[in-house]
This record gives C-alpha cells, sequence and structure tokens, in this order.
C-alpha cells in the first residue's frame, strides 16, 4: 500500500470507530457525564465543604481534573476493548487481518477510534464541571498533551485486553479488577503527601498516579511527583504497550486458533 492508501484505510477505520460509539450515543457518551456529575455533587459540594481545603485549593478544584483523567481512561479502554473484542467475536476481524493494511494500521485505527471517545467524554465532563466550579488552566499545553497521552496509553491497554480474552466477561475482569482500583488509588480523591512514607512509596507504582498528577499540574500548578518524571513514564508505558500489542497481532494472538 503507498501513502494514500494507508491513510485512507486509517481513515476509515478511525471513522467507523467513530461512528460506532455516537451512533449509541445515549449509552457511551451520556452516562459518564451524569456520573461524574454525581461525583461532583456528592464529593465536590457535600463532602468537599466538610474536608476542607486540600495542597491550598478547595477540594472541589483538586478534583476535578482527577475525575476527568479518570472518565478519559475508563472510556478510552473500554471503548477499544468492547470494539475488537465484538470484532473478533463476529469473526469480522478475520477480514481486516486478510486485507492488504499493515497490522499497524489495523492497531493505529482502534486506538484513534478509542481515543476520540475518551477525549470526548473528556470535554463533556470538563463542559460538566463549570456547572459546580471555576475552572482555571495554568499549562494549557501540558494538559492537552498529558490528557492525549493518557487516552493512547489506556486505549492500547483496551486493545490488548480484547486479544487476550476468550469471552465477553474476560473483558469486564481487567477495568473491574485492576483499572478501577487503580484510579481510585491514583490520587484522584486526595494528595499522596497525606500517606505514611511507606504507602508513598507504594503509590509511586501506580501509572494512573502519574497521570493524573501531570494532569492536576496542567489545571493547578501542583503536583506530587515530578512532572518531568511522570511524563517519561507515560511515554515508555505507550512505547513499551504499543510494541507489544503490535507484535501480538502480528502473532495473530487471540486471532488465529
Amino acid at each position: 500500500m503507498n501513502a494514500t492508501q494507508t491513510f485512507v484505510a486509517l481513515w476509515t477505520l478511525v471513522l467507523k470507530e467513530i461512528k460506532r460509539f455516537t451512533r449509541i450515543w445515549p449509552q457511551t457518551l451520556l452516562p459518564p457525564s451524569i456520573t461524574m456529575a454525581m461525583y461532583f455533587i456528592i464529593f465536590g459540594n457535600l463532602i468537599g465543604s466538610r474536608i476542607g481545603d486540600m495542597d491550598g485549593f478547595s477540594y472541589m478544584d483538586f478534583i476535578v481534573p482527577g475525575l476527568i483523567m479518570m472518565s478519559v481512561i475508563t472510556n478510552s479502554y473500554s471503548n477499544v476493548a468492547s470494539s475488537f473484542f465484538s470484532n473478533k467475536f463476529q469473526r469480522s476481524v478475520e477480514e481486516l487481518m486478510v486485507s492488504p493494511m499493515p497490522n499497524w494500521v489495523i492497531l493505529s485505527g482502534f486506538i484513534l477510534g478509542g481515543m476520540a471517545r475518551g477525549l470526548g467524554v473528556g470535554l463533556i465532563v470538563t463542559i460538566v464541571s463549570l456547572f459546580f466550579t471555576r475552572l482555571t488552566i495554568e499549562h494549557p499545553l501540558l494538559t492537552i498533551l498529558v490528557v492525549v497521552l493518557t487516552s493512547a496509553l489506556f486505549s492500547i491497554g483496551g486493545f490488548i485486553n480484547a486479544l487476550l480474552a476468550n469471552k465477553f466477561d474476560d473483558i469486564s475482569i481487567v477495568p473491574t479488577f485492576i483499572l478501577t482500583p487503580l484510579t481510585y488509588l491514583g490520587g484522584v480523591f486526595y494528595s499522596i503527601s497525606m500517606l505514611p512514607n511507606f504507602w508513598q512509596g507504594v503509590s509511586m507504582l501506580n501509572p494512573i498516579l502519574y497521570m493524573v498528577n501531570v494532569f492536576r499540574y496542567g489545571f493547578l500548578g501542583v503536583s506530587d511527583i515530578p512532572v518531568g518524571w511522570a511524563l517519561a513514564a507515560i511515554f515508555g508505558f505507550i512505547v513499551v504497550l504499543f510494541f507489544a500489542a503490535l507484535a501480538m497481532l502480528e502473532r495473530g494472538k487471540g486471532i488465529r486458533s
């Protein structure tokens, strides 16, 4: 395939993914915004008023970046995991595998589709948060960079989950038992400076902590960990997982019998 054909193939796959989740927007875009609105009301207004300030900011202002990032992570991941596994289940993925499209185009198409949903939901949640607080963004370019990178990272993670899954129940295991606990323990609702030294060290093993803190730094200018280290860690995770997913796709892992 030449460059033009490759671009057309990639754009077609991305457009198919976008149409897939926008066609059923009451199931894919609306529920996350309602869920996050409940978080804003319960944690931000009701509980936050009793907690007081966190790192010099109102509790509502402190948790907003984390909640936006949480919505981006869960939706980027779930979109790719469910979409690619559905293609496996329906055997339509075999048509992609025998097409002249390079494997990296197939992988990139699903990743970009997951990013579109994750970033779309993140934008919706950001708009919803404006009803509860007044957002300020100290570092706009850094904020955009980290949310795009995070969306890409978890889209890749969703792809790997779909490759390894043998049944629909396998799609929910990782989000339920791994992704959700890591998200809640990733500094969304608290600063790790509140923890004892031992648990601060344990928290540093949580990759979501880095993403939430850099994103919060973009909004508020405060972070529990060095921003440079966090960005390097995110880049490293993306590179490792992308090539791992590509290698598994080329071997037909979970696709070929």
